[in-house]
């Protein structure tokens, strides 16, 4: 009896090691405010392997782990990692509460050690925060969010008069611009001198070169999201600059305990103050400016209710207003050029249980352009605009630990690509009948991160669009599917694959060499086919002693259906359409990119270097033989360096070296009875002088506290006055007996070099 009784408790025992060998750790991650936060990491490290969780969207976490001891770290972007250790040995839940790192600011002490310039996530995507940027240099002395990822590895350097991103050997008008999850059509102010975006007004920026989130779709290349802040403020807070170029503010305004209000403003005043430096009588013999006034504004609104714990309602609301003017008296030219954006969206989110979120949101874009010219007797006006309403409903939520996010998308489009009025031309007056393109697109998607094993994890996802124009005319219905895959030997490294398929319906036609926004969309209709691409890409990242993170990549993306113009402007002097008209062809690009960053110390910054090579191959251009796309630079170099030198002196420098983008020239001259003629080879066969540029910051705080900031701030763009040509021109000279032509070269620059100072405030 005593030997069956000592049997079945060594038995029982056994069992009970046996069911206890894995454990069930549970909990949440929130702010100091008890807000979720979504997406925080929770690595989980024994004396044998490491383990990842991930919080879903009501903040919650829960992952099996084997019994042990265990380092624990929990980290999120804008957040202090915390770090701890565990003896894990039964079910039991750990809670953990990460505090921002800007309330890691003492009185007039900067703590600036654990603040991360850029978070390079996992595959091809990264995230940063523009307040943490500010000793970067820009001319408005505050962050430039375009300029700020031209900075980074796979984005070509677009040189001075574009404000566009080139990403990975794509064009600009493949790039998904999102504010506050709404598309943004116009891309940049007059020739990219000044921010786009008003930083004061935005939270956080995500960047997916690759697009790999099924979430996003409708274009061949990269993902730019902005989001304004969502944070409902608890104090009355005025921030913002004063500078010689223009100037911006931010008020938060507190309207009770659930609801609050931010409002931005931007304004610019360079006819006053800059003009002066655009004279290229006075200032650049190769300017090719003359007379020029320019002006901008813009505006922001997010308007955040928390109706209850389960219900967020918020409101954004971008716009914007350009206004370009030149004349010519030479030339008896008078040009203006207006091009605005609007942006409205309002978002419900409603979380109907511990792991699900619902977030239903609608909006409306516009972007417009209007160029109207008048040279001796003859007028012009070109117009183009596109409108985009939208709805989106998206669900997340998590089933066995694995996070799912499943969404239905519906977009109606209306495009009118461009409308000519001519006047007093030969004596006629042409009145062209505009273009209207109305066009629908449906799109569901899900996307699920499973975790596969201790080491491998893995982010897939489908999306399928359904197409329609010209009252179904042309119709499209097709499958994206995408895969990422990690795998995390260790804390300090991990390798990722992925494959992305994508499809694209609007197309921007760029007009322009420069960034002169006279560029207009059209959709893909009856004999203007969808745009699709393909993208392999593997990587590595690796943690180098804690201080310096290195990434490097590699991608190769073919694109199919794309799109090409030869004209600047429609044809108004016959009857034309443009499925006649735009020339369809294939593109091919690849290269490797890499980054060394340091996100600690008194020096921080990062260093970039992509190789890379993009061409296009269309029947009608060079024969039907590929040449290289305008923007194929094979070299792209970028060094970012901040320095804190005590606690009112700062200093920021950036470094930019590119191979010059790609032109076609004439390989000889000759006559034809008495008639020069210009005989062209390859296409695309010259290529501008390599770019170079070096841009300096000095920071001087008089304040700098958590919730007060006074500091001056003055940047110098282009400090050692190089002449980076935006284009050339050939100046042709024929002798009297016409035997002889002599072909000069002339290149154009649009300025030198261009110092700013300005006041930045925060009280």
């Amino acid at each position: 009896m005593k030997a069956f009784i000592l049997s079945s408790f060594l038995l029982l025992f056994c069992l009970k090691s046996q069911a206890q060998s894995k454990i069930t750790l549970k909990g949440f991650v929130k702010d100091k405010e008890q807000q979720a936060i979504v997406g925080a990491n929770l690595v989980f490290v024994s004396d044998t392997n490491s383990y990842t969780a991930v919080s879903d969207e009501a903040g919650e976490y829960a992952i099996k782990l084997p019994v042990g001891f265990y380092t624990i770290d929990i980290s999120f972007i804008g957040f202090i990692m915390q770090n701890l250790n565990n003896d894990l040995q039964i079910n039991t839940s750990l809670n953990f509460i990460l505090e921002k790192e800007s309330s890691s600011l003492k009185e007039v002490v900067i703590l600036s050690n654990s603040k991360k310039m850029l978070s390079i996530s996992s595959g091809n995507s990264l995230t940063f925060i523009p307040e943490k940027l500010t000793s970067v240099p820009s001319i408005m002395g505050v962050p430039d969010i375009i300029k700020l990822l031209q900075l980074t590895p796979g984005v070509q350097n677009s040189g001075d008069a574009n404000g566009y991103l080139y990403v990975r050997g794509s064009d600009p008008g493949h790039n998904l611009m999102l504010y506050a999850a709404t598309p943004v059509y116009g891309m940049a102010h007059l020739l990219g001198v000044f921010p786009f975006y008003n930083a004061d007004h935005v939270q956080e920026v995500q960047f997916d070169k690759s697009n790999s989130n099924a979430r996003n779709g409708g274009r061949l290349s990269a993902t730019v999201a902005v989001s304004p802040t969502n944070k409902i403020p608890t104090d009355f807070l005025v921030k913002g600059s004063l500078g010689l170029l223009a100037s911006q503010a931010t008020i938060a305004i507190p309207i009770n305990t659930k609801m609050g209000l931010y409002l931005s403003g931007r304004k610019t005043y360079i006819d006053e103050i800059i003009a002066p430096l655009f004279d290229s009588s006075r200032k650049n013999k190769n300017s090719d400016t003359k007379d020029l006034k320019y002006s901008f504004g813009d505006g922001n609104l997010t308007f955040i209710a928390a109706i209850s714990k389960k219900h967020l309602f918020t409101v954004d609301a971008f716009v914007s207003g350009d206004v370009l003017g030149i004349a010519d008296s030479n030339l008896a030219l008078n040009a203006n050029l207006k091009w605005s954006n609007m942006a409205v969206s309002p978002t419900w989110k409603y979380q109907f249980s511990k792991g699900a979120v619902m977030t239903n949101s609608v909006y409306f874009t516009q972007y417009e352009n209007n160029l109207s010219m008048e040279q001796a007797s003859a007028q012009l006006n070109i117009s183009s605009y596109v409108k985009d309403f939208g709805f989106s409903s998206a669900v997340k939520y998590t089933i066995n630990n694995i996070l799912f996010e499943t969404g239905l998308q519906y977009s109606t489009y209306e495009l009118q690509p461009q409308k000519i009025d001519v006047s007093n031309l030969s004596a006629s007056t042409i009145k062209q009948q505009p273009i209207i393109n109305k066009a629908n697109n449906l799109a569901i998607y899900t996307a699920a991160k499973p975790q596969l094993s201790n080491k491998w994890f893995a982010e897939l996802g489908l999306r399928i669009n359904y197409y329609s124009s010209n009252q179904g005319k042309a119709t499209y219905l097709r499958a994206e599917p995408r895969l990422l895959l990690n795998y995390i030997p260790h804390l300090n490294s991990s390798f990722f694959a992925s494959y992305t398929r994508q499809n694209q319906y609007l197309n921007l036609i760029t007009t322009s060499s420069v960034g002169i926004p006279t560029d207009f969309w059209i959709a893909t209709s009856d004999g203007i086919p969808a745009q699709s691409s393909n993208e392999f890409s593997v990587g590595y990242n690796q943690k180098i002693k804690k201080q310096f993170d290195f990434s490097l990549n590699t991608f190769y993306r073919t694109m199919n259906n794309l799109i090409e113009y030869p004209y600047g402007v429609t044809q108004f002097n016959e009857i034309t359409t443009f499925k006649n008209d735009v020339l369809v062809g294939k593109g091919e690009s690849y290269g490797l990119e890499w980054m060394l960053k340091k996100d600690s110390g008194k020096f921080k910054g990062w260093l970039s270097y992509t190789l890379s090579w993009s061409n296009r191959q269309f029947d009608q251009i060079n024969d039907g033989e590929r040449y290289f796309a305008k923007y194929d630079r094979r070299h792209n170099l970028a060094i970012v360096g901040t320095y804190d030198l005590n606690l009112k002196w700062n200093f920021g420098i950036t470094q930019i070296y590119s191979s010059g983008n790609r032109f076609t020239t004439p390989t000889s001259w000759y006559f034809i009875n008495n008639n020069p003629v210009k005989e062209y080879g390859k296409y695309n066969n010259a290529q501008m002088p390599n770019y170079i540029r070096t841009d300096l910051s000095v920071n001087y705080y008089f304040i700098k506290t958590r919730d007060k900031e006074s500091a001056l701030n003055f940047s110098v763009f282009n400090t050692f006055n190089i002449e980076n040509p935006i284009y050339t021109v050939l100046n042709v000279a024929i002798d009297e007996d016409k035997q002889k032509i002599e072909v000069t070269p002339e290149r154009k620059t649009l300025y030198s070099i261009l110092p700013s100072i300005s006041w930045r405030f925060k009280f």
